[in-house]
Parts: structure tokens; sequence; C-alpha cells
């Protein structure tokens, strides 16, 4: 909990203060390197709470379905392992897509319909081929987004087996109950971000308004549920 807290206000911190700018500002600017350095920190925070939701999936049905093998299963050691891989997986892939996406050249005026800068709403705005780039962000997304995604699948419905043979009601309510917080964290997570990724891309207000939860609005709630 501690890592993911850390990681909302990260989160929040990359694209919150230069939307305020924006706000109070006439002048809404940002040079091609601030745009590149932010979409790498939104990689990689939106990354690494993506990986530690399916390591607190794990956590979950590791608790309801082996109770008394918990604290040997899920000891301090594979904790702290599991918490730093999952940093360091997500810092690896936001490298390589902006090492990738380094390679883009640019026109001489643009300008970017959204709060914060993004991968996808570059690639408009490239004079060169975006091919490779485009590539390595699609791989991400199916191999770190849907991934996480498919493992925090796996665990409920391993969990919600688990529920399901509990023969009193009072343990059933307790094992989910168990589980709750981390569900409510999840959706509100993928739900908002594929609201946003998922639906065609266009310069409507309704996509820039379904990008604000994503952005701001989830990592502020997720202290409050937990």
């Amino acid at each position: 909990l501690g890592h993911l807290s850390f990681l909302d206000l990260c989160h929040s911190s990359v694209t919150v203060p230069k939307l305020l700018e924006n706000l109070l500002s006439e002048k809404k600017t940002i040079s091609v390197e601030g745009c590149l350095a932010q979409v790498f920190f939104v990689f990689a925070t939106g990354g690494t709470e993506s990986c530690l939701l399916a390591v607190m999936a794990y956590d979950r049905y590791v608790a309801i379905s082996s109770p008394l093998l918990y604290g040997q299963v899920m000891n301090r050691r594979r904790c702290v392992g599991l918490a730093w891989g999952s940093w360091s997986l997500a810092f690896l892939d936001a490298l390589i897509n902006i090492l990738v996406a380094l390679s883009l050249d640019f026109c001489e005026a643009h300008k970017i319909h959204h709060f914060s800068c993004e991968l996808s709403s570059l690639y408009p705005l490239s004079c060169s081929d975006v091919t490779a780039s485009f590539t390595a962000l699609l791989c991400s997304t199916v191999l770190h987004f849907f991934g996480n995604f498919l493992l925090i699948i796996l665990s409920y419905v391993r969990i919600l087996s688990t529920i399901l043979s509990i023969s009193s009601t009072t343990g059933r309510s307790k094992a989910f109950s168990t589980c709750f917080s981390h569900l409510t964290a999840v959706v509100f997570f993928y739900g908002s971000g594929f609201l946003r990724y998922l639906m065609p891309n266009s310069e409507s207000s309704r996509e820039l308004i379904f990008s604000l939860p994503y952005s701001v609005v989830t990592p502020m709630l997720n202290p409050i549920i937990y």
C-alpha cells in the first residue's frame, strides 16, 4: 500500500502541475523534450501501478485460498521482490517506448488537443514514420496493460471459486470484504483507462473529459478506497 500511495502521488505530480499552468496561463506550450519526459513518467507510474494491482490480486488469492500458508508464501522477501520487480518492469517498458519515440521528427508548429502529452497524441504531429514507435506502444499495451489485467481476472476467478466453496455466510462475507477495496481500485484504474484509450481517437470534448479520471481522479480516490 505504501508503494501504491507513492505511485498515486507521483502519477498526479506528472500531469496536474502542467495542467494547472495551462489553465491559468494564456500561453500553453511545452517542449518536445518536456512532452516526452511527461510521457515517460506517465508510462512508468501507470505501468508500475498496473503491475502492483496484479501482485495485490495474487496476494488476496493466497490469503483466501491458503490462509495457513500465507506467511510462508507471501514472506517479506517475496513481497519486496514483487514490488521492486513491478517498478523495474514498468521503467524498462517506459524507457523502451521513449527511446523509440526519440527517433521521431516533428515539424514546426504543433497543437495537441489534450490536457497532457501522450504518445498517441504525438503521432499525427510527426513528419517521420511512426510505425516502430506505434509497434512498441502496441506491444507494451498488450503485454503490460492487458497482461496484468488478465492475471487479475484469473486471480479473481480462483478467489470467487474459493469463496463459493465456503459453507458459512459469515465466512463468505469476510472473504469478500478482504477483496473489496482492491477490486474497487482495479475497476477505477482499468475502467478509466479503457474509457480513455480504447475509444476512437478524436478531438472531442468527451475524450478530454474521459482522460481526467485516469490522470487525476483515480490517483486521488485510491487513498480513500484503501
